[in-house]
């Protein structure tokens, strides 16, 4: 990988913000809306995350769930390196066992062409769905064998990116392009960039191996709040120096919505956590308005997911939010906080970020 690999993970805090601030986005889709008016929030989203200072912008993979129109990281992807120009784009993440490690060489380091210097690659061991849909995607049922062979598999797509099978290796002859090759060919020239690998986890697994292979490490503290701190921990105490990194590096994905008014803020929070009920119970679906989450009858079970669910969502008005990413980021000590909004309203989660950044002065478009 080239010299400059840290400098291509690890960001700039802007503004009062105390690490540098991310996106990522699920593409969430809204009842009444579609996934092209999904896609085009997606795009105001990137470009206002650009001229903001805000340092990344994510993806993640999911599939058979109507409300979240993100099945597809890397077309995604390409369609929002059309439209912006510097912020870092990539997945959070792709779930490797769902796809063959060369299939993802090249559709990310055909991304890295086309935005050169700008694509993270985050990976995953999870389906990013339920157990049917996910034999589905590998045409088989063999679903635990998948997750266990994830080390192998994340060793499989480095050799394919950095184009470094060993002589004798069955797939030496085989070759990711775009990729390195191209370089080594009469008259190659090639992108000194390649795309940084990260691993993503909810648990100790993903942060350990992590940790052993000397990546960035990006935890899911949106749906699993309480590993957080033991897996970050597990991660650091793992680590070991790489080419990549000479020092641990971890985000943490956390759910945050900033409104013009508190009142506001919980009516649209309460929204998104009937999306998750429903999701929970087997009846996923679009992500319902505030009116139908207040008239919606709760049955206890149902409030008490609730009320636990949001209390790991940051919300309120811009100073509650930014006071509780403050302490967020203070107690658990990562290295960059990637914020994700979800609510029914493009405009209301275009509007979160926009107040956030203004929350900690970040940097306003000349």
């Amino acid at each position: 990988m080239a010299a400059d690999a840290a400098e291509e993970i690890r960001g700039t805090a802007h503004g009062t913000a105390p690490v540098p601030l991310s996106v990522l986005d699920l593409v969430t889709v809204g009842a009444g809306r579609t996934a092209t008016d999904a896609l085009r929030t997606s795009v105001d989203i990137a470009r206002l995350a650009e001229s903001r200072g805000f340092h990344r912008y994510w993806v993640a993979e999911h599939h058979s769930m109507p409300g979240v129109a993100s099945s597809s990281p890397a077309v995604i992807l390409a369609y929002l390196a059309a439209h912006t120009g510097r912020i870092r784009l990539g997945s959070g993440g792709v779930m490797l066992p769902n796809h063959a490690p060369l299939v993802i060489a090249e559709q990310f380091g055909t991304l890295e062409a086309m935005a050169p210097g700008r694509i993270d690659l985050g990976l995953g061991r999870a389906p990013g769905t339920d157990g049917a849909t996910a034999a589905a995607l590998r045409r088989s049922d063999r679903l635990n064998e998948g997750a266990d062979d994830f080390p192998q598999q994340l060793a499989e797509l480095t050799r394919f990116l950095d184009d470094d099978f060993p002589d004798g290796h069955p797939y030496r002859r085989i070759h990711a392009v775009p990729g390195p090759v191209q370089a080594t060919s009469p008259g190659g020239v090639q992108s000194p960039h390649r795309p940084p690998v990260w691993l993503l986890g909810s648990s100790g697994f993903s942060a350990r191996l992590a940790g052993m292979l000397g990546l960035p490490f990006a935890f899911a503290h949106h749906f699993s709040a309480q590993n957080t701190v033991p897996a970050l921990d597990l991660y650091r105490e793992s680590f070991r120096p790489s080419e990549v990194l000479d020092a641990p590096y971890a985000l943490i994905g956390v759910s945050a919505l900033a409104t013009d008014d508190e009142k506001e803020a919980r009516r649209q929070v309460l929204a998104a956590a009937l999306n998750m009920v429903r999701l929970r119970t087997g009846r996923p679906g679009l992500v319902p308005t505030p009116e139908e989450a207040e008239a919606y009858d709760f049955s206890p079970m149902e409030r008490e997911f609730i009320d636990s669910w949001n209390a790991n969502v940051v919300h309120g008005t811009p100073d509650e939010v930014r006071a509780g990413l403050d302490e967020l980021q203070k107690r658990t000590g990562a290295d960059e906080l990637m914020l994700t909004a979800n609510a029914h309203g493009g405009d209301v989660r275009l509007r979160s970020y926009e107040l956030i950044a203004d929350a900690y002065g970040l940097p306003t478009p000349a």
